[in-house]
């Protein structure tokens, strides 16, 4: 069975999954360099379906869509009647000119289905939830957890998982949506809602919530236990448009705003923090209490919060015996997710753990020295391209590190990375300034050997996809500094041998010479930019930041400097 998934809205997205095995997930900002794009993933489905060797759409069994109903754009796009556009917009339809109305152009008739019947729309809730079931590798009793902002009038909700069936609990809408509580406060301190969050949980650990106990109430929702006790107080969200990219906003940002004047920006981060973290590890525990279930699984935006994780499984006791985060769990992993809901509604359970991420397009070495010749740069062509990664960052390099299939999901790892030795604490302000070009404060994760990983952190399970933050050994705080955060944590990716074989070798040949088997790993990328996809792009954010080095497969590129000389 072949199952095309499809997200459109905030990072959409494509994804196909083949007898059970997910083969390709991609968000449309790789392709169009819209970071958050919600455009129709047009790039990203012709990739899945491309991937996948498929003709066209109709090679494809299912088609599942991760809403309840389908945009006019995307009924138009496939053909169906307008009668599967969202409730609302049907009599504004027929009613609209012909001149007005919306009809995909004919250069994207090749979508249209033959069989409507195809189609299928996924509540976004339960896509989120399959994501996170689907991939944590039981089919036993299992307790999911969904909390978003918000989607298809739902914010937060929880669900009894077991073999194939997935069967909701309960469901809040904004009374309870924490994801918008603490966007609120992201606006307030002046970054972008849907986008920023991670920079505010970054300040966060700079900050003392006791400074400001209380000033952030109205604006979250409370928990006693799995029980909703206040509301949040919230007027309407609003939206902005700019370049393919939505910002839903808040007037009680202002508020915030007038907080943070008064109290600190970083003591305000801290108090959301704090107000996130106690009402959902209230909430988690309470449920997982009531119905006597100790396995979690966990998805929607607000998981990518990885003080969150780290504190829910610090705190688990004997409360919650097994934590599973889905890594892609915001809005980008929703194609994938209703493509396994849409899967095992024919099938049995089959879905082990996810093993990788690396779902995304790759390219040879052939076609990246067709590039080079073209753009008449110099190069040098590797026998060993990690032995030569690791002996620049054992000289304090920074390079760009580009190889094999890009990652699908928010993070680097080890495919399309920008790579620093962690053994210099200056190395995270010179990343930040120089290569990044991003605020002084936000921490780096670091990627280390899976056989190295009792060596660095405290209460720790395996973690391969820098989902969630654990403490670092007080003995390895000062040998790795540019990787450990002001609060002693570290966020990791274990790196196995099997999962990724080329990237493993090359933090071995850096542990052999400097005695560390861990490297600072971040996005290729800069700012405000989406991770770097095609070859061209990297070359771009090579020449246009304070890299050292680009390795792209087997090919070394080099400013004109000294690279025999540390910085």
């Amino acid at each position: 069975m072949i199952v095309l998934g499809i997200h459109c809205g905030h990072d959409s997205s494509a994804a196909i999954i083949v007898d059970g095995e997910i083969l390709a997930d991609v968000s449309e900002e790789r392709f169009n360099r819209v970071k958050h794009s919600n455009n129709i993933p047009l790039k990203s489905i012709d990739y899945c379906l491309d991937y996948a060797g498929l003709l066209n759409i109709n090679d494809v069994d299912y088609i599942a869509f991760s809403w309840k109903s389908a945009p006019p754009q995307i009924a138009s796009m496939f053909g169906l009647d307008v009668a599967h556009a969202r409730k609302g917009v049907v009599e504004r339809l027929k009613k609209l000119s012909g001149r007005n109305r919306i009809k995909m152009p004919v250069y994207y008739d090749h979508y249209h289905l033959k069989n409507p019947n195809k189609f299928i729309p996924v509540e976004h809730h339960l896509a989120h939830a399959a994501s996170a079931y689907y991939t944590q590798g039981s089919s036993e009793k299992c307790l999911v957890f969904t909390i978003d902002g918000s989607g298809d009038e739902v914010s937060t909700a929880v669900w009894e998982a077991e073999g194939t069936n997935i069967k909701p609990l309960k469901k809040y809408y904004k009374e309870a949506s924490l994801g918008w509580s603490y966007s609120i406060v992201t606006e307030g301190l002046h970054y972008w809602h849907g986008d920023g969050e991670g920079t505010v949980m970054g300040l966060a650990p700079y900050g003392d919530p006791d400074k400001c106990t209380g000033v952030l109430d109205k604006y979250f929702p409370q928990f006693d236990g799995k029980d909703l006790t206040k509301k949040a107080e919230m007027g309407d969200a609003y939206y902005w448009a700019e370049s393919g990219f939505v910002h839903y906003h808040f007037e009680e940002a202002w508020e915030v705003e007038k907080l943070v004047e008064k109290y600190g920006a970083e003591n305000i981060a801290a108090e959301a923090q704090r107000k996130l973290e106690e009402n959902i590890i209230a909430f988690i525990k309470g449920w997982c209490v009531d119905k006597d279930i100790s396995s979690v699984a966990c998805a929607g935006g607000v998981f990518l919060n990885v003080k969150l994780n780290q504190r829910i499984w610090n705190g688990r006791g004997d409360i919650i015996k097994s934590q599973s985060i889905f890594p892609n769990s915001g809005d980008s992993g929703l194609a994938v997710g209703a493509a396994l809901h849409v899967y095992h509604k024919h099938n049995e359970y089959s879905s082990g753990p996810i093993e990788h991420l690396y779902l995304g397009p790759e390219y040879s070495d052939e076609e990246i020295e067709t590039l080079l010749k073209s753009r008449m740069l110099e190069y040098e062509k590797l026998d060993n391209p990690a032995k030569t990664a690791a002996e620049l960052l054992a000289k304090n390099k920074v390079i760009g590190w580009f190889q094999g299939r890009m990652e699908s999901g928010p993070r680097s790892l080890g495919s399309r990375s920008i790579l620093m030795s962690p053994l210099k604490q200056e190395n995270k302000d010179y990343v930040n300034a120089r290569v990044k070009f991003r605020e002084g404060f936000r921490p780096f994760c670091p990627s280390l050997l899976w056989e190295k990983r009792d060596d660095y952190l405290k209460d720790y399970r395996d973690e391969y996809f820098m989902i969630t933050s654990f403490e670092v050994k007080e003995e390895k705080r000062a040998s790795v500094p540019a990787v450990v955060h002001v609060d002693n944590t570290l966020r990791p990716q274990m790196v196995k041998q099997e999962q990724n074989q080329l990237y493993w070798n090359l933090i071995n040949e850096f542990g052999s010479i400097t005695g560390e088997y861990i490297v600072l790993n971040t996005s290729l990328n800069i700012k405000g930019e989406p991770m770097i996809c095609a070859p061209r792009e990297a070359l771009r954010c090579f020449y246009d930041s304070g890299l050292d080095a680009l390795i792209m497969g087997c090919y070394l590129l080099k400013k004109p400097t000294d690279l025999d000389a540390g910085v």
